[in-house]
């Protein structure tokens, strides 16, 4: 494998992320975006995101409980040449709003959009006519299965799943999960740039929607959002329950709010349309949960602009 560039399709919070991680491990790396106000909403992110790194890097130096394993290993750890490598991303990460010009000569090509199954479908149909023969796709999607798409991208041996999970830097795991039609090439080189850019890359054997990290967390978050929907207590009361029962360091609202409103109203959404999405037992467990309620706190937090921490408000204010 000799993957060189990068293209990101979507700079939301993961997107971003992913976007950051690559360019700070060499790759050369472009963020494709719809409009000029993605533009505008992914700038800030990416400027963040170099602060980030930065604070971790000089927190990494004299704490250990601080390291962040995809910035440095511990044994070799070099302080200046961290802080060059997170300049450096910052400088050559490029947005591009031409979807052709973005995949010229591009190995990978990683779509990281919102988990909406009909946004992902029509932007496939328009990747496909444009991307070099060489180049392989993923999906980040964190529900939804390759095999669902696999068709539309125009070359399924070529096509799976590289699922992130949030804040990379520091929880460095990349679940890659092939689909039928995927040649095992494919899912091997994946697993290696999985690895070169430091994350700790996790085989899923077997098409499973939530994956490994989601099929755990999904259903703690809904249980969660359940209960403040259903008017059971407030969301700080059941972020305390939790973090303070378990030694947890975050309840399901912090969490909600980190990987963004809009991310876990399209779950909702899915989980809504789809029950077959849930196994047995989770759907005998769920099934009770007010999912039509859930969609609708989330669309009104949404619709008054509160997405979380990367808009200063979401259930809590930042």
């Amino acid at each position: 494998m000799s993957y060189k560039k990068i293209v990101i399709a979507g700079g939301g919070v993961l997107g971003s992320q992913i976007a950051f991680q690559s360019a700070y491990c060499g790759f050369d790396v472009i963020i494709w975006l719809r409009s000029e106000g993605s533009i505008g909403r992914t700038q800030p992110k990416l400027d963040k995101l170099k602060e980030v790194y930065l604070k971790a890097i000089e927190e990494m130096e004299n704490n250990p409980n601080a390291w962040c394993a995809g910035i440095a290993d511990s044994d070799n750890f070099n302080k200046e040449e961290c802080v060059k490598k997170a300049n450096a991303a910052y400088e050559k990460i490029k947005l591009e709003l031409d979807l052709a010009k973005a995949c010229e000569n591009a190995d990978l090509v990683v779509e990281a959009m919102a988990e909406n199954a009909d946004d992902k479908t029509a932007f496939y149909k328009k990747l496909a006519p444009v991307l070099p023969e060489k180049t392989v796709v993923v999906t980040n999607s964190s529900t939804l299965l390759p095999s669902q798409f696999a068709k539309d991208t125009g070359r399924p041996e070529k096509y799976l799943s590289l699922h992130f999970a949030n804040s990379i830097w520091k929880n460095n795991t990349a679940e890659v999960m092939a689909q039928d039609k995927t040649e095992k090439k494919y899912f091997d080189e994946i697993m290696q740039f999985a690895n070169e850019i430091r994350m700790i890359a996790l085989p899923v054997n077997k098409e499973k929607s939530g994956y490994l990290l989601n099929s755990m967390l999904v259903p703690f978050l809904l249980s969660g959002l359940d209960l403040y929907v259903s008017g059971v207590s407030d969301p700080k009361s059941i972020d305390t329950a939790w973090t303070k029962g378990t030694g947890a360091p975050k309840g399901p609202f912090q969490i909600f709010d980190t990987v963004g409103l809009t991310t876990a109203y399209n779950i909702v959404l899915q989980y809504q349309k789809v029950p077959g999405l849930l196994s047995p037992l989770l759907k005998k467990m769920m099934m009770p949960y007010n999912f039509k309620k859930m969609a609708e706190v989330l669309k009104k937090y949404i619709d008054e602009g509160k997405l979380g921490i990367s808009s200063g408000e979401g259930f809590y204010k930042y």
